[in-house]
């Protein structure tokens, strides 16, 4: 018989989220490189309201997502800070997870240990984007979502050497941090959940 061999990520981010250039009022309606633009930016937010009015029928709402990736960031934050690798392949899509892995291996080499500590409620949740990957061309219901988030929150943190000594940070002072995450999900497997498949930096 045929083997189905069963796609777990994509493996890449689609169409990666980058801030907009601001552009003049005049420019954007009155040269063709501001037509050219307001199209795409037209073109852009229709794919993503595409993307969740398919995610809407299989249940999502705004509120339950954004209350789980607050829920994933802060424990992919903790276990990066607590140097669990275990658990953080659950977490995370594969090659999301080898890059994290990598940097909490760098961090080690130079840090015996982190303090982290997210300040709760978040200042602000925003969706930047969502994008559909569709794997099967005979088959356009299996297909990826990827959401992007802008994350912005108080966070502590500290680290320290390895005699005890504080290197870097100060855990008594909150600190804004913005972050945009890339979260994905499968729409056609049983049971699947939300990882983080990207960091965008800023």
């Amino acid at each position: 018989g045929s083997v189905s061999v069963s796609i777990t990520s994509p493996g890449f981010l689609y169409e990666p989220y980058s801030p907009p250039e601001k552009i003049p009022f005049w420019r954007r309606w009155f040269t063709r490189s501001g037509w050219k633009r307001t199209k795409e930016d037209i073109l852009s937010e229709l794919k993503s309201a595409y993307a969740i009015a398919k995610l809407r029928k299989s249940g999502y709402s705004k509120q339950k997502f954004y209350e789980e990736g607050v829920a994933l960031y802060k424990e992919i934050n903790t276990l990066i800070a607590n140097g669990d690798k275990g658990l953080l392949r659950k977490a995370a899509t594969e090659n999301m997870y080898s890059a994290l892995k990598n940097e909490i291996k760098g961090r080690e080499e130079i840090w015996k240990s982190v303090y982290w500590e997210l300040i709760m409620p978040m200042i602000k949740i925003r969706t930047l984007r969502a994008r559909l990957i569709g794997v099967d061309k005979n088959d356009l219901n299996k297909v990826f979502v990827q959401l992007t988030l802008e994350l912005i929150s108080k966070q502590k943190f500290e680290a320290y050497d390895w005699d005890g000594g504080v290197v870097a940070g100060d855990k008594k002072k909150e600190v804004v941090v913005r972050d945009i995450w890339v979260f994905e999900k499968s729409m056609f497997h049983h049971g699947a959940y939300w990882r983080l498949c990207g960091r965008i930096k800023i």
